[in-house]
């Protein structure tokens, strides 16, 4: 598969979360029934953090359990918040996706790694900072970690460093791996706000990934990639963002959308 490819994928899912996102909302604010308390829709303006990645992790161990009969524990450090109180205006949905594929990544990890002493695995680490511009959230394990040439591609649809699930067994229960759609949706969940999600490995110990959250609600646009430039007139030119959905940046722009504005798509050449 070519970079091109992957690029429309990209491009693909994004606008499918950004659809889903969109209708969701609609529905949270509109429906008789009631959404989260102090949720703005399927927003919270006070998202906790860590209680999103402890609900992650519960479901994670869980299914590495199934698989498994064991899964490795979870240790929390919250730099400069002793207290756990780092929260941040984010979709909770979201951050449980992206939390969910990192921690059954490393569970599973984890457990393969160390199979012969899973009596005495060794823990997860999550340490959650908060920055001037970010929150960071970095998922840390000992997995015996990823090789450098294998890097490149986690990000690939279809690239899984697992075999693929048994067609007849997932069909029962949910696949802990296999796919190779859970990294790449997880940075495009990532990046849609303007955050990003970025993977470092030492073979033969371990991986870390580090998870960036745009601190400030007002710096968390969306990120929208134009598909022909005669629709670049009906976008904000107050910030430029890039595109990352491109992988050569050339031919295409992106800036917030503007949902004052209306584009009529039949006019793109």
């Amino acid at each position: 598969m070519t970079l091109f490819f992957f690029s429309v994928a990209d491009r693909f899912y994004m606008n499918r979360i950004s659809m889903r996102l969109l209708l969701s909302q609609h529905v949270a604010l509109f429906a008789d029934e009631e959404t989260g308390q102090g949720h703005v829709g399927i927003i919270d303006p006070q998202c906790n953090v860590i209680a999103v990645i402890n609900d992650a992790a519960s479901n994670a161990q869980r299914l590495c359990e199934t698989y498994y009969s064991t899964a490795p524990e979870i240790k929390y450090e919250a730099i400069g918040s002793p207290d756990y109180g780092m929260t941040v205006s984010y979709v909770p949905t979201h951050l449980f996706h992206i939390m969910f594929e990192l921690l059954k990544n490393s569970f599973r990890a984890v457990v393969e790694e160390h199979w012969e002493k899973s009596d005495s695995l060794p823990v997860v680490k999550v340490i959650i900072t908060k920055g001037e511009e970010d929150i960071c959230i970095k998922v840390s394990d000992q997995g015996g970690g990823i090789n450098r040439s294998a890097l490149q591609k986690l990000f690939h649809y279809h690239y899984s460093t697992a075999p693929q699930p048994d067609p007849n067994y997932a069909a029962m229960i949910a696949p802990l791996a296999g796919y190779g759609y859970g990294l790449p949706l997880s940075r495009v969940y990532a990046r849609y706000f303007t955050g990003d999600l970025v993977v470092t490995s030492m073979k033969g110990y371990g991986t870390d990934v580090h998870v960036y959250l745009k601190k400030l609600s007002s710096h968390a646009k969306e990120v929208l990639p134009l598909y022909c430039s005669t629709t670049k007139k009906h976008y904000e030119h107050t910030q430029m963002p890039p595109d990352w959905s491109s992988p050569t940046h050339s031919g295409f722009s992106s800036r917030p959308f503007s949902s004052s504005t209306f584009i009529d798509w039949g006019q793109c050449e």
